[in-house]
């Protein structure tokens, strides 16, 4: 059985995804429960787990609501437990769950938080990656190091490129411009930028692609680039001092 993914816009820029597969319902990330609750209900589904990435308000105000409502267990990062609302169940990294599409890893990714983590759905291809690897993007690095995050993208970046990525924030206009300031003459990061703008255009959203395509046109990803690397005058510099760099530009673009 195949999983059905569902992409659900709360708040101003926030994403929920409801993932159902072969072991019924579940929630990535809760940060608006109404639209979420509507989701469920036009489908006639009914929700049996959260599975929360990290602690930020964003992502977590609608547990206790959801919970309420549907009577569903609260999964969540251990390391995280005691920042975010009651969990059932704390996972660690390398715990593995579920069965057959809906078999689920969870990836340790901190960098945005100390304990975020990372969903993925290896036989699905789906990889739920929150605000750690974003659409053209990363995430702000409010609790980890730069060494951290870059650490958390490399992991990231050795799953099959096919995967789909499933951030936690349309952020990706704001994204792009950022990229084009550091590569302006990539054709395929042009090539993008105008299928984002086009698709914002339309209301729809742009924070879920290929993995492939990140690789290609997310700088966060390409430290090793040396084309890159001389535009930033790092032609010398690890992958890791390449990426803060380009971090430390992102927070002052």
């Amino acid at each position: 059985m195949p999983l059905e993914i569902i992409t659900i816009p709360c708040l101003e820029d926030n994403y929920a995804y409801l993932v159902k597969g072969p072991d019924g319902v579940a929630l990535i990330d809760a940060p608006e429960a109404a639209p979420i609750i509507d989701a469920l209900e036009s489908r006639g589904w009914s929700l049996g787990v959260i599975m929360i990435t990290h602690h930020h308000w964003d992502h977590v105000q609608a547990v206790d609501e959801l919970k309420e409502k549907y009577g569903c267990m609260v999964m969540g990062p251990k390391a995280e437990a005691d920042k975010m609302p009651k969990l059932d169940m704390a996972l660690e990294p390398g715990f593995s769950g579920g069965t057959g599409d809906g078999l689920c890893n969870v990836i340790a990714v901190p960098g945005h938080t100390l304990g975020h983590v990372a969903y993925h759905y290896p036989q699905a291809q789906a990889l739920f990656s929150a605000d750690s690897l974003m659409a053209l993007g990363c995430g702000r690095l409010f609790e980890g190091t730069p060494e951290m995050m870059w650490d958390s993208l490399s992991t990231l970046m050795e799953l099959p490129p096919e995967t789909i990525v499933y951030s936690g924030h349309e952020y990706t206009l704001s994204n792009a411009k950022f990229a084009l300031s550091l590569d302006p003459d990539n054709a395929a990061l042009q090539a993008r930028i105008e299928k984002v703008n086009e698709a914002r255009a339309k209301g729809e959203p742009t924070a879920q692609v290929p993995l492939s395509l990140e690789l290609e046109t997310n700088p966060f990803l390409r430290a090793s680039d040396m084309g890159l690397r001389k535009k930033l005058g790092l032609e010398n510099a690890t992958n890791s001092e390449v990426f803060t760099e380009i971090r430390a530009r992102k927070d002052r673009f």
